[in-house]
């Protein structure tokens, strides 16, 4: 029996997953879960309060394998600049690759229960960064700075940047390579260059 009910919420986990990806969330409603899962609209109920939970599982299931290859890079050889462009065009390029899914982890409009997954999805990518921007600026690689800050903002700037690319509409999605390049390069030079003299005297 244990091993029928785990097997009916994976049925419904990848169903959801496969919609997600084929059409955002809005192509998720739970009838068509349902029916690609091979169960009834009222089993998922058994498994999941709302829609809105099911919905978290899903971006959870995708934030962890994000956090997986981002901590790769992380961890991986190379300067910091090196591994910190690498991270976010790796990002980037996922994300163009997969609009679907992407939107409905950055912005597309949902319930508030995934709402707060996104702010802590995008905490966890904040850590990452965190950890590439110490080892940096101890290197001398980038300037001096807040790291809480400045972690919140690179994972602000990627983000607010893929959100015309991968929306409905995919706003200047057109030459992808300069995009992610655009991207990745704004998020290490912002965060390598110091105050420039007039901002330092003013301080």
């Amino acid at each position: 029996m244990e091993e029928r009910l785990a097997g009916n919420r994976e049925r419904i986990l990848a169903a959801a997953r496969r919609l997600v990806a084929e059409g955002g969330l809005r192509e998720a409603q739970i009838a068509a879960v349902a029916s690609a899962a091979g169960v009834s609209a009222g089993l998922i109920y058994r498994y999941f309060k709302s829609k809105g939970e099911l919905f978290v599982e899903v971006l959870d299931f995708a934030v962890k394998h994000e956090i997986e290859i981002l901590t790769a890079i992380v961890k991986g050889p190379g300067s910091a600049r090196d591994r910190l462009h690498a991270a976010v065009e790796s990002f980037t390029r996922r994300a163009l690759e997969g609009p679907n899914l992407a939107y409905a982890f950055i912005a597309e409009p949902a319930e508030a229960e995934v709402d707060r997954a996104r702010i802590r999805a995008r905490k966890k990518f904040g850590d990452l960064f965190k950890a590439i921007l110490k080892e940096g600026i101890a290197a001398g690689e980038f300037a001096q700075q807040d790291i809480d800050i400045t972690a919140a903002c690179i994972v602000g700037a990627y983000t607010e940047a893929l959100v015309g690319p991968i929306g409905p509409s995919r706003t200047g999605a057109k030459d992808r390579e300069k995009l992610i390049t655009s991207i990745s390069e704004f998020c290490v030079r912002a965060v390598s260059e110091s105050a420039s003299p007039q901002r330092k005297r003013a301080s």
